[in-house]
């Protein structure tokens, strides 16, 4: 059974809008600008010590008050917390002001040690980052009464290592890291690893320059997982990556800038994002996406509530609708990406069969045994495969 991604099922999705994996990065805050304008920057350049509304709550009674929600720009599907704002009579203050987890945890670590507030209620980070914030004690607990459906969740989320149960982080959107290739600069399918050390491809292969979306699937074709990083699994990775470099096998490391490349046939394979090849297929044909038979990576985008939030039931209650399969559809729709909760294909479907059918949006159980996640990082440890990874990419 082939595992690639046709992309003509994905056509359709040509004219989607820039992937939210595009705010990631060193040229975030650009990137955001030049798409949303000067009223993103504005909204970047807040103070994290406050906010300019208040979040209110009763401490009876149903959720109810203001709920302050920082997420990432191109995020919400149209009408979605205009519809929650209905459906529970809270009043939601609604900001796309995360634009990068570091830059993000670099304003707000401060006021946080101190239990200050950061002017959110629900944030929505990416997993290594709410583990993070967990590992410091810096998030509440998740009440079972305030999110019934969490049940919903899908088996593998619920039952992470970082989080058993979920109790401090509410996966909100999934999607996969793998490798996309142009079969005409390719000539041949590819589907592992060590296709990214073909001489054939000499100086036509890019890696990311993230270290875990970089090292990841390099790790698994070793042996070894990212679920279990050690020093020595990392350094391993690494040394594979400097070898290839100084051999002229790889052409540059990358953000999401591989695009043009890629398209172009100037690189033949390229680590990706599964969202970003959807962009490029429709006109491009030839391009392809394949989760490694060793193993990709997933990236996880999680709800998390502050311990300084100000309105605990609420952002309960925006969870627990989030994670309703009807209301939650609506989302995938607009996002695209792989959803968090189980059994979404009818809801999909409902929606737009295409959905459902769609192994980007849906990928099949084979493929999504392949893809791992990364375990929770110390801070001592994301600094050293940094800087072990930063040595070899020039970063």
């Amino acid at each position: 059974m082939s595992n690639e991604i046709d992309p003509r099922l994905f056509s359709r999705l040509a004219a989607n809008r820039t992937s939210r994996r595009r705010f990631i990065g060193g040229g975030a805050a650009a990137a955001a600008a030049a798409i949303l304008g000067p009223s993103f920057l504005a909204a970047c350049g807040s103070n994290g010590g406050g906010s300019s509304s208040t979040s209110t709550t009763q401490d009876s009674g149903p959720a109810s008050g203001t709920l302050r929600i920082s997420n990432w720009p191109l995020y919400m599907a149209d009408g979605f917390v205009a519809a929650f704002q209905k459906a529970t009579g809270i009043t939601v203050d609604y900001k796309e002001d995360f634009n990068d987890n570091e830059q993000w945890f670099a304003k707000v670590k401060e006021p946080l040690s101190r239990k200050q507030d950061i002017g959110a209620d629900l944030v929505v980070p990416t997993q290594f980052m709410a583990l993070r914030l967990k590992g410091l004690n810096w998030l509440n607990e998740i009440s079972e009464a305030g999110v019934p459906n969490r049940k919903n969740l899908r088996p593998d989320l619920l039952n992470a290592s970082g989080d058993p149960g979920r109790k401090y982080t509410a996966p909100y959107m999934t999607g996969m890291v793998g490798l996309a290739y142009n079969k005409a600069a390719t000539k041949r399918d590819i589907t592992k690893i060590d296709d990214l050390w073909d001489p054939a491809f000499k100086g036509r292969v890019s890696l990311f320059s993230d270290v875990q979306d970089a090292l990841g699937m390099i790790m698994q074709a070793q042996g070894n997982s990212p679920e279990n990083p050690t020093t020595e699994t990392v350094t391993k990775a690494v040394d594979l990556v400097r070898e290839q470099k100084d051999k002229g096998q790889i052409r540059r490391f990358t953000g999401n800038d591989y695009s043009d490349d890629l398209a172009a046939g100037n690189i033949a394979v390229a680590q990706a994002y599964s969202g970003d090849v959807v962009q490029l297929q429709a006109d491009n044909p030839d391009l392809k996406f394949v989760v490694p038979e060793s193993g990709g990576d997933w990236f996880i985008d999680t709800q998390v509530i502050p311990y300084t939030t100000q309105n605990q039931k609420a952002a309960e209650a925006w969870i627990n609708y989030v994670y309703d399969r009807a209301n939650y559809a609506k989302l995938v729709a607009f996002t695209q990406y792989v959803p968090v909760l189980s059994d979404m294909t009818d809801e999909l479907n409902k929606i737009d069969p295409k959905l459902g059918a769609n192994p980007l949006i849906n990928p099949p159980a084979d493929v999504q045994a392949r893809l791992k996640s990364w375990a929770s990082l110390t801070d001592e440890q994301t600094q050293e495969f940094n800087n072990l990874y930063a040595a070899v990419t020039g970063g």
